[in-house]
């Protein structure tokens, strides 16, 4: 109970209001319930002969207490009652109240509705909060989160995990809230009816909520399980959807239709063992809940035929009307104890993102920087993503203003890593980053990223129209601006050849267009940014000769007068670079221009021997 209370705590708060209106409703609905109850009970004992007592008025004083006024408000019920039934006589009688007895009902069940009504804003409001509140999670944690956790995995959290929270903890609050009111009133009213039962009954009802609470116990252990094959199953599909076109290369689609079935089938047993016990909860409550009151049934009995009888028939009757009403509340607590711990266990599932900690973030007093005037500085950077083997050893290395560096060398060198600390992806292990003599670390993560712009070799584009994604990462781009974007990285020609020019669709990914196009309007969108310091990492590796041609021409015209640091294999496209740096195994082991390096007859060279060959 302590995590749901920190649960509701955390994302109740902001609908207060809902949950007092909720309480203020459920009080009179329990009240109105309640006394249309004990309404019946005179109009029978009058009505069908039960009681003969004659009735008197008998006026209220200031000086009585409030036994003998509850005494007196009950004899002077009982008067008007005798009056009434006087009056009108018996069949009309029973009419009129029956009518009197409807409207209190009308009463009972619209405040019934309204305490559900205004539970409804509150279970979509948490849902929709902790969504937003996991994908704004998920956008702010840096890179090496990613680099731990499987996307699928994530994604059944986002779906199935919350959706879980939604079905058990969401939809269980009205019954949180309704049913300790409803139990409460309905106690005391069985209280004030015969105590001697309701010792009773409270000494043989905790039964039910121990077994109901063993069964809760063992759902969530359960849910987790479900919960965790649920997420390998999204995991599965979301790795066959970005490698499809590998899968039936290689004909491998039966392997991964078993291999996704063997997922299916752990899913699906884990489903069945909730889903049993789930089932087993109602039963039981409903057979416990018979029990209760066959039991009681005798005890009341026997008060009724003893010599010195504490409650009348009538008053039985009415007795086990309200216990009968109290089962309920009391069987839905019972679902509520085998639903919410299977949200609390996707509750824990999710708190793996909304806990996790970010240590990436804005120092206290950061500072606020929007230009390069000087010169990038590495001094001593070692870095590793896991601890104990390092990826990059003590780099060195100065990029002045305005000059382009280029990083060459074999795969796994470290040239990704060592760009990807630049924007503050990963923070370095040691040494430091400057830009100007700042730290990184000084500074304000939006001012660094702001001044930079990326041309990855994968272009990274959304399912858009030409012109939101050229215009992504600038606020208020009009539409001249898009164009003499698009036109400076070669891309304007084709992007007029389609249906609806700059508002034409490019599809998932950008699955629409060829890969030099894919690029293109990515280099349209760094134009657009005009950031002063540019990394591109490969960005023409990928590509055929011809669309190689238009992207370094667009390529040249935005690194113009702008700081760069490129990433290459392809030797070619970096020859002209003010300096090149060749990087083994997270080492610079050599530096120069290309002509420098060729001369010392080392990595590079042979390097660009082989493109040559």
């Amino acid at each position: 109970m302590k995590d749901l209370f920190r649960f509701l705590k955390r994302f109740v708060r902001p609908y207060r209001k809902n949950l007092v209106g909720s309480v203020v409703f459920n009080l009179l609905s329990a009240v109105l319930n309640v006394f249309s109850f004990a309404f019946i009970v005179p109009i029978l004992e009058i009505l069908f002969k039960i009681n003969q007592k004659v009735y008197e008025f008998i006026p209220l004083t200031s000086d009585m207490n409030m036994d003998s006024m509850a005494k007196a408000l009950k004899n002077n019920f009982y008067v008007r009652i005798t009056g009434f039934i006087d009056t009108f006589g018996a069949p009309d009688a029973l009419l009129i109240l029956g009518l009197v007895l409807i409207f209190l009902t009308l009463l009972k069940t619209a405040c019934y509705f309204c305490s559900t009504a205004v539970m409804v804003p509150l279970r979509t409001g948490i849902v929709r909060d902790i969504r937003t509140q996991i994908y704004d999670k998920v956008i702010s944690l840096p890179m090496a989160f990613f680099s731990k956790e499987r996307k699928g995995d994530i994604i059944a959290r986002v779906s199935g995990d919350v959706g879980e929270i939604d079905n058990s903890i969401a939809q269980s609050l009205d019954m949180l809230i309704k049913n300790p009111i409803l139990i409460i009133v309905y106690m005391g009213t069985l209280v004030t009816i015969s105590w001697q039962l309701t010792i009773f009954t409270i000494l043989v009802g905790p039964l039910i909520i121990w077994v109901m609470g063993t069964i809760g116990r063992k759902l969530k252990a359960s849910s987790h399980i479900v919960q965790s094959y649920w997420s390998d199953t999204m995991a599965q599909l979301e790795e066959t959807l970005g490698g499809l076109r590998i899968i039936k290369a290689f004909l491998a689609e039966d392997k991964m239709s078993k291999r996704y079935l063997e997922k299916s089938n752990q899913l699906r047993r884990a489903t069945n063992r909730v889903t049993m016990r789930q089932a087993l909860a109602h039963p039981v409550s409903e057979f416990m809940g018979t029990a209760l009151i066959v039991i009681v049934l005798w005890y009341g009995g026997t008060l009724i035929l003893s010599d010195e009888a504490s409650i009348s028939a009538t008053q039985f009757i009415y007795y086990l009307t309200i216990l009968y009403s109290v089962i309920n509340p009391i069987k839905d607590f019972s679902k509520a104890g085998y639903s919410i711990p299977k949200g609390m266990a996707s509750v824990e599932r999710i708190d793996r993102i909304l806990l996790a900690e970010n240590s990436i973030v804005n120092k206290q007093g950061a500072i606020v920087k929007r230009d390069m005037e000087k010169e990038i500085r590495y001094s001593g950077v070692s870095f590793s993503y896991e601890e104990g083997r390092e990826v990059l050893h003590d780099i060195d290395l100065t990029v002045p203003r305005g000059k382009t560096i280029a990083l060459v060398g074999q795969s796994g060198s470290g040239k990704s890593t060592l760009v990807d600390l630049l924007p503050r992806f990963y923070d370095v292990c040691k040494g430091s980053i400057t830009i100007d003599g700042i730290d990184l670390r000084e500074m304000k993560l939006d001012s660094i990223r702001g001044m930079m712009g990326n041309v990855n070799q994968e272009a990274i584009l959304f399912n858009d129209s030409f012109f939101n994604n050229i215009a992504f990462g600038v606020p208020g781009a009009t539409r001249e601006q898009v164009v003499e974007a698009a036109k400076i990285a070669n891309a304007h020609d084709f992007i007029m050849e389609t249906e609806n020019g700059y508002d034409t669709n490019i599809g998932d990914r950008g699955c629409l267009l060829s890969g030099g196009q894919r690029q293109r309007i990515s280099i349209a969108r760094a134009i657009l940014k005009n950031p002063p310091i540019l990394i591109l990492d490969e960005a023409t590796s990928a590509l055929d000769t011809e669309s190689e041609r238009l992207v370094q021409e667009a390529l040249e015209r935005l690194m113009k007068d702008r700081t760069t640091i490129a990433i290459a294999h392809r030797l070619s496209t970096i020859r002209g670079a003010d300096e090149i740096c060749v990087m083994h195994e997270g080492r610079i082991v050599e530096r120069g221009t290309h002509e420098e390096l060729i001369a010392l007859d080392g990595y590079y060279k042979k390097l660009n021997d082989m493109q040559q060959l």
